[in-house]
């Protein structure tokens, strides 16, 4: 890992701990020359937990490295959400990070989440009633859906009013039949052109050209949303993201300025699960405290299982491999099972196979399969780390027996500049 860039995934369902992660990596302990975060995927909705230096704060859009003054570039892969940056901002001045705006840049490609694409997506989640997908209600899905068909709004636009008042008046008309029989609402077009272009006029607005200039400072961190098995094509479908969580964009990025990634694969000792959709380990005996995850209006609840070797080997299969593991949480009390295979209506399975890409049938069929699988669970061996790197082939880079920057220990020779 020394002189690699590196990209940070959670192996999971998301909430494995990839804030902590990035900060323990842009850290002064860490010594690893950080130069900026990029964050490579996702919208508004992420929710990586940073706990250090007597601080907490829920990170959303800026990246996890703000605490030790790192910057953060929100690519051309990111959902921007204006609106609730300019509030995360505020939050994170409160908490002594001095002119947090000025720590960002933001890719003049990526798309804008407007309160529009928000109603929408609370709409349609409420018209699916117990069907729901698990949404988080953030209007991260209808505004990749949206700019697949239509001419979309994108940071760019906030500087040229005429541009973004049409296409915003465009995407009000497409939704309106959506919106209109439902209790959302969102502020005329007319305040919300005057807000985005205030707020091009707050942050610094960049182009593609920005990541090699961020590269030839120092060591770019990739900081992934959610949990590979989210992924949008990867998945258990339908309850996926509309976002490409495994790292194929960010290895793209850097090899499109001629620079490799080390990838850094993140979980539990335990699973998780927020809102619907399949959990084979699924244990509600499972008593483990989680302080900053709980009941979601949208999402649903904040669910509990062992560890899950099929599922685990299934996201690093999806990434395409991974360099190096973090396991957090090894203070969590009660996670000492694993699941080593399944019995489903196909008898025995010990592995998943990787379909090919983008075929989401074939991920609904690993759905269908995993929602009626029992897990077969063998205990634990005390040495846990050596399990995860049998398990996943790969070495343990980084551990973490409790929630603060402190509590973490690096491994490997190769996390250490």
């Amino acid at each position: 890992m020394i002189g690699s860039h590196l990209i940070v995934v959670d192996l999971g369902f998301g909430d494995a701990g990839k804030g902590a992660t990035v900060d323990w990596l842009c850290s002064p302990e860490a010594g690893l020359d950080a130069s900026a975060v990029v964050r490579f995927n996702g919208g508004a909705q992420a929710a990586h937990n940073v706990i250090a230096d007597g601080r907490h704060h829920t990170f959303a859009q800026f990246g996890s490295g703000t605490f030790t003054g790192v910057p953060t570039l929100l690519s051309e892969h990111m959902l921007i959400e204006p609106i609730a940056l300019a509030g995360e901002a505020r939050r994170l001045a409160a908490l002594g990070v001095r002119d947090p705006l000025a720590l960002l840049r933001i890719d003049d490609r990526a798309l804008l989440t407007t309160p529009i694409h928000i109603a929408a997506n609370r709409a349609r989640e409420d018209a699916r009633g117990a069907a729901r997908h698990g949404s988080c209600g953030r209007g991260v899905g209808e505004t990749a859906w949206y700019a697949l068909e239509h001419d979309a709004p994108t940071v760019a636009d906030c500087r040229q009013p005429d541009v973004l008042r049409r296409k915003l008046r465009e995407l009000a008309a497409h939704y309106g039949p959506l919106i209109a029989p439902s209790a959302h609402r969102y502020e005329p077009i007319d305040d919300l052109v005057d807000m985005y272009r205030e707020f091009a006029a707050t942050v610094r607005i960049v182009d593609g050209r920005y990541l090699a200039e961020a590269a030839r400072r120092g060591r770019l961190v990739f900081e992934g949303a959610q949990g590979v098995l989210l992924d949008e094509w990867r998945g258990l479908h339908p309850h996926t993201t509309w976002s490409t969580v495994e790292p194929r964009n960010a290895r793209a990025m850097l090899a499109a300025i001629g620079h490799a990634g080390y990838t850094v694969g993140v979980t539990r000792t335990y699973q998780t699960r927020h809102g619907a959709g399949p959990l084979p380990t699924e244990d509600p005996r499972l008593a483990i405290p989680e302080p900053h995850n709980g009941f979601g209006e949208y999402q649903g609840a904040f669910r509990l299982g062992h560890l899950d070797a099929v599922l685990l080997r299934y996201a690093v299969a999806a990434c395409g491999g991974v360099d190096g593991l973090v396991v957090n949480h090894l203070d969590a009390v009660g996670t000492g099972w694993a699941a080593t295979g399944y019995r489903t209506r196909a008898g025995v399975v010990r592995d998943l196979t990787l379909g090919p890409w983008r075929d989401l049938e074939y991920q609904r069929r690993l759905t269908e399969l995993l929602a009626t699988a029992e897990p077969i669970l063998t205990e634990l061996p005390e040495d846990r780390l050596s399990w995860f790197e049998r398990t996943l082939g790969a070495p343990v880079v980084l551990s973490a027996d409790g929630p603060t920057r402190a509590d973490r220990t690096a491994l490997r020779a190769e996390v250490a500049a």
